[in-house]
């Protein structure tokens, strides 16, 4: 008889153990999705700045139409990325034209005075620093996660209910250098 609530209270254990593991892990994969679309959002709000941006540019410096065409290659790129792997790239890329967009305005001292171009380029900024913020919550997010599902014994868990890692969001070498512009 004690043989059998010693059994029946060691089955409640691990079955208690395996339930709280699983909702955990599930917590963890929903924050994760939960934080990528927050990243999403703002990357988008940023891809809806640079038309603008762009048009604004176009007026005072008509010969760099080489600039602003891979400025919107690469916007029309990221808003075409259908996978989140497809959307870092992509942003990289976004990343690395605008440095270059940026980098072509500071020749242009009309351009840095016009004050649509001032009120664009500190809306790009504020998106910036939010993307870069929201960038850096995620990847905390994903470490909490993939720690969750590599530890023991949660990874048990983990593994028989398939949970898979999520990639962190990280940034290519080439957007790490500053970018070039030739006059």
């Amino acid at each position: 008889m004690i043989i059998l609530v010693v059994i029946i209270v060691i089955i409640v254990l691990v079955l208690l153990f395996v339930g709280a593991t699983y909702n955990s892990l599930i917590i963890l994969r929903n924050k994760v999705k939960d934080q990528w679309s927050q990243i999403d959002v703002l990357l988008k709000r940023r891809a809806d700045l640079i038309p603008n941006l762009v048009e604004t540019v176009k007026g005072y410096t008509k010969h760099e139409s080489e600039t602003l065409e891979k400025v919107i290659a690469a916007r029309n790129q990221f808003v075409d990325a259908k996978t989140t792997e497809e959307e870092i790239k992509a942003d990289g890329e976004l990343t690395r034209a605008l440095g270059r967009l940026m980098a072509v305005a500071e020749a242009y001292p009309e351009l840095k005075a016009n004050t649509s171009f001032l009120d664009l380029q500190a809306n790009l900024k504020d998106s910036e620093d939010k993307i870069q913020y929201a960038r850096q919550f995620y990847n905390d997010t994903v470490l909490n996660y993939k720690n969750k599902l590599e530890i023991f014994p949660s990874n048990i868990i983990a593994s028989l209910f398939n949970f898979k890692p999520e990639a962190f969001y990280e940034i290519d070498e080439a957007s790490k250098e500053a970018p070039k512009v030739q006059f």
